[in-house]
């Protein structure tokens, strides 16, 4: 092999300057909920028996579903990591779309979950809402923005783990260049992380 078939041949890749900017964008993520975890901490603070009055509205054990719904597809995406690093490419595909699954199961839940809560006039500026001690409407603004801004993670998550699926089906994710899977896979352990807080701050604090 001549010197430029070589060079024609090998591709460079810089997987840590691409993992760095991944958790340079986790970390702006973070920061972005931290600031809404803070405003949370300070209304709760200031509104302690509403904001129990009104996480009693909620369904705990949807949210508890919801959890483990989550908590499963962080393992299955991990697996799907372990996979192609072993050149179980299949394996990967349906590990990976395991996850895909179960987040939209995790959507199709919070979607019964909201209409309920709207079918009974529990959303921001609604009649109902707006009667209630400013402690609860406070909560159930929260509650919306936090767990809405959530549910577009979840689906910015499973757009980008279908196109995971879709390099893995044409090869382009491998045994030896894999470092896609793992930014897709990051991003969703941040979804899941995200649901960990919100769950017991807005399920669990009757």
């Amino acid at each position: 092999m001549t010197t430029i078939e070589a060079a024609v041949e090998h591709k460079h890749r810089d997987d840590v300057g691409s993992r760095m900017g991944l958790w340079l964008f986790l970390f702006s993520e973070l920061i972005l909920f931290g600031g809404m975890f803070i405003i949370y901490a300070v209304y709760r603070f200031k509104h302690p028996d509403e904001f129990r009055l009104a996480a009693a509205e909620l369904d705990t054990f949807v949210g508890t579903i919801n959890t483990l719904i989550l908590l499963t597809s962080s393992l299955t995406v991990a697996m799907a990591i372990t996979a192609i690093q072993h050149g179980k490419k299949y394996l990967s595909m349906a590990l990976v779309s395991t996850t895909i699954l179960l987040a939209l199961i995790f959507l199709v839940n919070k979607y019964f979950e909201w209409s309920h809560k709207i079918s009974i006039g529990i959303y921001p500026q609604s009649p109902t809402l707006v009667n209630k001690p400013s402690g609860e409407i406070l909560y159930f603004g929260l509650y919306y923005v936090m767990t809405g801004l959530h549910a577009v993670h979840v689906i910015v998550g499973m757009a980008v783990l279908a196109f995971s699926l879709v390099f893995l089906s044409k090869g382009i994710i491998h045994q030896t260049s894999f470092v896609k899977l793992e930014a897709g896979a990051l991003y969703w352990h941040l979804v899941d992380i995200i649901w960990i807080f919100l769950f017991p701050l807005f399920y669990l604090i009757h």
